[in-house]
């Protein structure tokens, strides 16, 4: 293990002076995020400029130790844990909106703002940022841009990768580098910039990001359907999607995941909530249309709007930290599949997990076939969760789906990359990883 010099602590208490942490409780604070993973770092760095960060990526490269890029901490994967050792870069304190040009319809930002704060300034000038992780009020733009999140929205609107147009990166060795552009289409050369979009900070560490924004949609409303079983709630989404018109968003909650939330209508075996937005008039003829489609294959329609419709939504994304009362402890995926295939994948999963005697719980973003499968277990049960994750895994590639949709690669899904993608393709992103990072010293150990 590559460890940090003294000659590199001295320049890094000299160049940060008391936001280079190197006591317990400092580095005790960086040693998790979201995935249950722990890794205690030598130190902390809170830099806060481009040129900071900079000369800390010298020093690396000189000192040879290695660099973990952080935003807030809410990864799922242990991507931005010291999991090799090394300095934690945490870039929450760069946190400015740097412009918002609504002419343009762009927004300059530095990496540690906010997904949240970022809406509510765009929404008070008319304006949109669509990506929406369920950690929309704690997680960063940088550390969006780092695992390319998604979100509900994501059926209409995209993913992050389609709001980046432009990076300040700094390479290893401290070499700043613009790149992309601030024009909404730009095809000059290779496109470095969507290929540092989902690195997961493993080529460069970004300190500002310039973002495509859209108009904010006037009107929107919540429909929640519940159904007498999983397949019906699948079946009917499949129903409305097909039936014109296009959901912001569409998703699907199991009978599990309503356990998780105590959901108060106990005949419901599945549930979909969805959204519309846009004009008021295109907005009550698309309801219509759904209410139409699914009134005779749904338990129950509800529609809600402002307030309401907001705790909704806050419910759903309070789901995973509520399946904690399920299971002490779980395993958390986000496997993506062609939405025609979820029934299947559905109905083979939980009969797999029946053999197991596990309890498997899949939710999320059923409109763009991206399922979040939680299995749920005791210590004594982890031998038996493994086999059965092992299992659950491949036969998301046997169904021609991918096995992750927007939370990264980090640690917990390394393993799994042979076996999604060929042999020459890996050889080409590790021959990338060596141009960018020759010295291998940016978030080593993950992805590769």
């Amino acid at each position: 293990m590559r460890r940090i010099s003294k000659t590199a602590r001295k320049a890094l208490r000299k160049l940060l002076g008391p936001r280079f942490l190197e006591d317990e409780a400092g580095r005790l604070s960086y040693a998790y995020d979201a995935s249950g993973l722990t890794f205690v770092p030598e130190a902390v760095a809170l830099p806060e400029t481009t040129e900071e960060v900079s000369r800390i990526l010298a020093l690396s490269y000189e000192e040879e130790f290695p660099v973990i890029p952080r935003g807030a901490g809410t990864a799922t994967t242990g991507g931005p844990l010291a999991s090799e050792g090394g300095l934690v870069l945490a870039l929450s304190r760069m946190d400015r909106i740097l412009e918002i040009n609504p002419e343009d319809l762009v927004v300059v930002v530095e990496p540690g703002v906010v997904n949240a704060r970022l809406k509510e300034a765009l929404a008070v000038r008319g304006l949109f940022y669509p990506p929406d992780p369920a950690s929309l009020s704690f997680s960063t733009i940088g550390g969006n841009v780092a695992t390319c999140a998604g979100g509900p929205k994501g059926l209409k609107y995209g993913v992050t990768r389609d709001y980046v147009l432009g990076v300040e990166a700094v390479l290893p060795g401290g070499e700043v580098l613009p790149l992309g552009t601030r024009t909404l289409k730009g095809v000059m050369g290779y496109d470095l910039t969507r290929l540092l979009v989902g690195s997961e900070g493993t080529l460069a560490v970004l300190t500002k990001i310039t973002l495509k924004v859209l108009p904010l949609p006037p009107a929107r409303r919540t429909l929640l359907a519940a159904f007498s079983s999983e397949e019906a709630a699948l079946s009917g989404m499949q129903a409305v999607l097909e039936g014109g018109g296009l959901p912001a968003a569409a998703e699907f909650l199991d009978k599990t995941a309503l356990s998780a939330l105590d959901y108060p209508q106990k005949e419901a075996r599945g549930i979909l909530l969805f959204e519309f937005d846009g004009t008021e008039a295109g907005v009550a003829e698309e309801v219509s249309r759904a209410r139409e489609t699914l009134a005779t294959r749904a338990l129950l329609l509800k529609e809600a709007s402002g307030e309401e419709a907001e705790a909704l939504w806050e419910l759903r994304r309070g789901l995973s930290p509520a399946l904690k009362r399920l299971g002490s402890r779980r395993t958390a995926d986000d496997v993506v599949l062609p939405r025609s295939r979820l029934p299947r994948f559905l109905s083979e999963a939980k009969a797999r997990a029946r053999k197991y005697g596990l309890t498997l719980t899949c939710f999320g973003h059923a409109g763009d076939g991206n399922l979040h499968v939680n299995i749920l277990f005791q210590p004594e049960e982890e031998a038996r969760a493994r086999a059965l994750r092992e299992e659950i895994l491949h036969l998301v590639l046997e169904l021609s789906g991918t096995l992750s949709g927007e939370h990264g690669v980090g640690l917990t899904r390394r393993a799994w990359l042979p076996a999604e993608i060929p042999a020459r393709a890996l050889a080409l992103m590790q021959g990338l990883k060596h141009l960018f990072d020759p010295k291998g010293l940016l978030n080593p150990g993950k992805i590769f």
